[in-house]
């Protein structure tokens, strides 16, 4: 029997999909903690944020979680700011014998910390902490570097717990790690590293202070904007974006200004957690692309950069991506225009409206850029999330847009 196909619905291109086996989302998931962990091992190694325990109860208030399943808590590392070679190298150096006690890693923090807690799990079974260079070790399991050495055994079990509503970190397949002696930023990428469980409980998020909270928020807005327009973008991450967007667009002023506005807060805990899936399986773009190389060049926390470039990234791909965005603001904004010319950019502009409301700096001078550096961070601005730019951009195209932006 000859079934008709509908006009205009061509059947998807092939595609993967990964994502954490087990997600428990909602307020109050953070008391289950203890019971997904007991499920991957027996021992709980923990990665700390500096400022995130108190948001999950301190110390002693983790501990207790993960005792009452029966869980052993070692601590073994602190993250203080986005990870480094020699972070990553020195928790290496000082983790406990494995023997029989089958570790889950458990990282609790921001982004940082959950790629500081990725690297340390993967490389705890793929590379040797007794080596005699150990940050050698590491930069040999990074992208473009030392002997491109991949992620082929199975990491330690990883439990992600977000601290922040941001990175979504707690479901993407990368460890973004950057050594400032050596000027680099590069990720360790392997579909292996994507933490086995993710506990998302928006009520930690609560106590980030409105800097945290405004350049978390635009970081997830990008990435879920990116991986929609992005060269290699697959359906159903664009599905699961139509889905958070919009949330992310009306929640982000509400916790803003009201940073105890729960709803708002799950809502961007949602949104965050979508744009870990969607980046992971689908792409990034420019913003990310320039993002990396800024946080090598200033010191620009990655959120921060991201928020500084996403409006000129929209504006390089407006044209190329018209109808694209022109869904975006139909998804937003039901009674947006018809047409594409004129919903693309209210779309832009929508965008542009919540980077000020976010207090973010708008010019690349504004977070600490010396003009003269412009061709070094156009030369620098590659890897994989520039790849999927929809506009492909050469150093010199990408030089006059970054200095139009300065």
């Amino acid at each position: 029997m000859h079934v008709p196909q509908p006009a205009g619905w061509p059947a998807p291109a092939a595609y993967d999909f990964v994502a954490p086996a087990t997600i428990l989302f909602g307020s109050g998931r953070l008391s289950e903690l203890g019971l997904v962990t007991a499920r991957l091992g027996r021992t709980a190694w923990i990665v700390a944020g500096q400022r995130s325990l108190p948001q999950c109860g301190g110390k002693s208030g983790i501990e207790s979680v993960l005792r009452g399943a029966g869980l052993e808590a070692t601590w073994i590392a602190h993250a203080a700011g986005e990870p480094t070679v020699a972070d990553v190298a020195d928790a290496l150096r000082g983790l406990p014998d494995r023997g029989e006690t089958e570790p889950v890693v458990i990282a609790i923090g921001g982004g940082a910390t959950i790629d500081l807690a990725k690297a340390i799990a993967a490389l705890a079974t793929n590379a040797n902490p007794r080596a005699a260079d150990v940050e050698q070790e590491v930069i040999d399991h990074l992208e473009g570097m030392g002997r491109g050495l991949s992620i082929r055994v199975a990491p330690l079990p990883l439990v992600a717990v977000p601290t922040t509503a941001g990175t979504g970190a707690e479901a993407t397949r990368n460890a973004v790690i950057s050594c400032p002696r050596r000027r680099f930023k590069k990720s360790m990428r392997s579909p292996l590293m994507v933490p086995r469980a993710a506990v998302v409980d928006p009520e930690v998020t609560v106590s980030c202070d409105r800097g945290v909270t405004a350049a978390s928020g635009l970081d997830c807005v990008t990435q879920l904007i990116e991986s929609f327009i992005c060269r290699f973008r697959a359906p159903l991450p664009r599905a699961l974006v139509l889905d958070a967007l919009p949330r992310a667009i009306a929640a982000l002023p509400r916790v803003l200004s009201s940073p105890a506005d729960l709803t708002a807060r799950t809502a961007m805990s949602h949104a965050a957690l979508v744009s870990g899936m969607a980046l992971t399986n689908s792409g990034l773009g420019m913003a990310h692309g320039v993002a990396a190389a800024l946080g090598v060049e200033c010191g620009v926390p990655h959120g921060l950069a991201c928020a500084v470039m996403l409006p000129v990234a929209l504006r390089v791909n407006r044209t190329a991506c018209r109808d694209d965005l022109a869904m975006l603001e139909r998804v937003i904004d039901p009674g947006a225009a018809s047409d594409a010319e004129y919903a693309a950019d209210a779309f832009v502009g929508r965008i542009d409206a919540l980077c000020d409301l976010a207090g973010t700096p708008r010019r690349l001078s504004d977070v600490g850029l010396d003009r003269e550096r412009i061709g070094w961070l156009a030369e620098n601005s590659g890897g994989a999330s520039m790849r999927g730019n929809p506009v492909e951009l050469t150093p010199h195209m990408l030089r006059e847009i970054l200095t139009r932006a300065w």
